[in-house]
């Protein structure tokens, strides 16, 4: 396509299709739905230039939350305004959250069922590699300096030995970042005769009352209180995930099955795996999880509640940032101190995410796990005489699998599932 070439600019409903046929199609991770909007976006219609895609990713990869989902809002921003946006990310994620609803409905429901235990059983030695895929890649992007790397072991020993909190660990890292990274960076000049204060104001304002007007809602008429818990501790993820679902899912497993009880170790491996084999993003797994948890505490309609308000509360962020922020994109791009502040987090991510691979690997390769503390520490002592030999076969044939053949996700999945399975009824486990 000749990319000088004029293009008129789609109707809402043109646009609109585009958003819905990427909500169907989008599997594979961030990367591939990346890959995807650039597909059909700059590439095959030219709706965005390359660079205005190009700083629209750098934002969102800057923001907490789904960054392809808010890629999306801003190409529907951009095109269309307020309701452009809406439009965009909803028709994202409501195919895979719709998805993911019947799964974990099915799952709560027929979860003990011999079938469901025998293909989740290769499932989760498959989540595993594609966790440590995740974790290579985002440290070869992110850890380019010694700094970084002492940034990434100090927030994998703080999380995985420590048990802090993985909020504190980013705000520490932010601050740290703030100070002594954002101090060696160059400030370009940047025009601001575009941005008003007072627009910017108006929809803070608005997206903060369209978030958490329903969580007030349920304090007030008295919901149960585990409602009002998920409301809670989901808005505090959707604030400080920065580093996308696998960031998620180390706070997921600290808090949600370790403070909370709302699920197992095997059942967050679970979330993890029907989240990478439905189209939406990842963090679609939040999803999963708020249902299991409702359902274990009060049956299909409490689970029902929980992930509509888990749905909610991790969604409706994502407007209120795209919408406040996208004006600002290039004022924001050249900030230093802010720059060096996600500098910093991004190489702590590594490092929670380090720890989320160690974690699962413990979950997935033995049976029996004894939790010791000896002092402020953590110690995690697997029971040796446990190990599920096959599991650990399973997942030398995934890596290999993933890291010679090349495989795609969902093949790795299927294929490490349907062998699970096999193997399990021929050992007659």
């Amino acid at each position: 396509m000749d990319k000088s070439r004029k293009i008129d600019p789609p109707t809402l409903g043109e646009a609109s299709y585009l958003w819905w046929k990427i909500g169907i199609l989008s599997f594979g991770g961030p990367a591939a739905q990346i890959a995807l909007l650039h597909r059909e976006v700059v590439e095959l219609r030219n709706w965005l230039s390359e660079s205005q895609f190009l700083n629209a990713l750098s934002f969102c990869m800057l923001l907490p939350g789904p960054e392809a989902m808010q890629l999306a809002t801003y190409a529907g921003w951009r095109l269309h305004g307020t309701l452009g946006g809406l439009i965009a990310g909803l028709l994202f994620v409501l195919p895979g959250a719709v998805i993911i609803m019947a799964l974990a409905a099915a799952y709560a429901v027929y979860g003990d069922v011999p079938l469901f235990a025998l293909l989740f059983y290769g499932v989760k030695a498959a989540v595993l590699v594609i966790v440590m895929q995740a974790l290579l890649r985002i440290a070869q992007k992110a850890l380019s300096r010694p700094i970084h790397w002492l940034i990434a072991g100090s927030a994998f020993v703080c999380i995985f030995f420590l048990s802090i909190p993985f909020p504190i660990i980013v705000l520490a890292s932010a601050i740290f970042g703030w100070l002594m990274l954002g101090k060696s960076k160059t400030q370009q000049p940047t025009d601001l005769a575009h941005l008003s204060a007072k627009k910017t104001g108006q929809t803070i304002f608005i997206w903060m009352i369209i978030w958490l007007a329903p969580l007030a809602g349920l304090a007030l008429f008295g919901a149960p209180i585990l409602l009002i818990e998920i409301g809670q501790f989901f808005s505090m993820l959707a604030i400080v995930t920065f580093g996308g679902a696998y960031a998620v899912l180390a706070y997921l497993a600290q808090d949600a099955v370790g403070a909370f009880g709302w699920l197992s170790a095997p059942e967050m491996v679970d979330a993890l795996g029907l989240a990478e084999t439905t189209p939406g993003p990842l963090i679609l797994v939040t999803q999963f999880v708020g249902f299991l948890a409702g359902f274990k505490e009060g049956g299909l309609w409490l689970g029902l509640s929980a992930a509509i308000i888990v749905l909610w509360v991790t969604f409706v962020p994502c407007f209120l940032w795209i919408f406040t922020g996208a004006p600002y994109i290039e004022w924001i791009s050249n900030q230093p101190r802010i720059a060096g502040a996600l500098e910093a987090i991004t190489a702590a991510i590594v490092g929670v995410i380090l720890n989320l691979s160690l974690w699962f690997a413990l979950h997935v390769f033995f049976a029996e796990i004894e939790v010791r503390l000896l002092g402020p520490l953590t110690l995690w002592q697997p029971e040796l005489s446990s190990l599920e030999g096959v599991a650990l076969g399973l997942f030398a044939l995934s890596a290999g699998l993933a890291f010679y053949l090349k495989w795609g996700i969902i093949r790795i999945l299927l294929s490490s599932a349907i062998i699970g399975a096999g193997l399990q009824l021929f050992l007659g486990n």
